[in-house]
């Protein structure tokens, strides 16, 4: 009976479900189209399973810290820092120092700008960062008006899709090392374990002494320095960029955290369960491409997933990655 029980426990871990649900959609997947579930389609899902999980982990950070935590603004930075790093390198792998110093700088910069508006202005986050998205989607507009700009370097577009170790491509390796750095962070680091304290219970962590402001403001910032990693990769895997590539990721990102066990009350989860609902995400869009759903039809099923997710999980419900 206790190993029953126990067995019971761990197959409903959000970590083991994800897992499972990964290997039911690759064999649904190859079921509709022979080939689907190959070595070479699955690296280059866990390509773009990266792309979305480095953005999820600055998502994941933010979610983490609790009074509803959301950052809609994550596809404007992405957009924006894929088109300054298209301009600085301008196809020269010279620029890429630059591009990623000033992509960092004004990923950085947007999300202080948030974190400011969050604690001293005590806007709601979902308000805050959904107007901050307003204002990277106008400045977009006013600096590239919807045209292809930039080129990426050479070497961001072999770092992104050739292999660099083991026969996988560099972009797979940057992202395990953020796992294990998310890890680290968030398990054997004060830091982290502020992050935990202001998302169960804010004041109470306050009383202890923690500054919650501080904190809070720091998760926006990096939460806006992924996501301008994160447009980097996604020029090095497209080549060019253009004002809204980056929009396709506000949604995905908070459902991959979501799905991975991170209540959206926050206080409770990790990133391991992230990562594997990047890896969900991506497979289950790629099969909805495969029988011919369009873009809007895709958004719809996410919207619905997100909605069901948080039904059958319950915004405050504790739950562990």
């Amino acid at each position: 009976m206790m190993n029953a029980t126990l067995l019971m426990e761990f197959a409903r871990k959000p970590l083991v479900i994800a897992l499972l649900l990964i290997v039911a959609l690759l064999v649904l997947g190859e079921a509709l189209s022979p080939g689907f579930a190959s070595a070479q389609q699955i690296l280059r899902l866990l390509i773009v399973a990266a792309l979305l999980g480095i953005v999820a982990a600055g998502q994941n950070l933010v979610i983490l810290g609790g009074r509803e935590g959301i950052d809609l603004s994550v596809g404007g930075v992405v957009s924006l820092s894929a088109i300054i790093a298209g301009n600085l390198m301008n196809g020269m792998d010279s620029g890429i120092p630059l591009a990623v110093l000033g992509c960092v700088a004004a990923g950085a910069l947007f999300g202080l700008f948030n974190g400011l508006g969050v604690t001293l202005l005590r806007i709601p986050p979902l308000v805050m960062t959904l107007g901050m998205l307003g204002v990277l989607q106008g400045l977009l507009v006013v600096i590239r008006q919807g045209i292809p700009s930039g080129r990426a370097a050479p070497a961001l577009s072999n770092f992104v899709s050739q292999p660099f170790l083991f026969g996988l491509p560099g972009i797979i390796w940057l992202w395990i090392v953020i796992g294990v750095v998310m890890a680290w962070l968030l398990g054997r680091t004060v830091f982290g374990h502020r992050i935990y304290a202001i998302g169960s219970n804010e004041q109470a962590a306050f009383m202890a002494g923690v500054p919650v402001k501080l904190v809070r403001i720091a998760l926006f910032v990096l939460s806006g320095v992924f996501a301008a990693i994160a447009g980097i990769c996604l020029l090095g895997y497209s080549g060019s960029s253009f004002a809204n590539v980056g929009e396709q990721y506000m949604l995905p990102s908070i459902i991959a955290v979501v799905f991975g066990g991170t209540p959206l009350s926050g206080g409770k989860g990790g990133y391991t369960g992230t990562m594997a609902g990047a890896v969900l995400l991506v497979i289950l869009q790629s099969i909805l491409t495969t029988v011919n759903i369009d873009e809007s039809g895709r958004q719809m099923v996410f919207g619905a997933t997100l909605l069901v997710l948080m039904l059958f999980y319950g915004r405050g419900r504790a739950m562990r990655a």
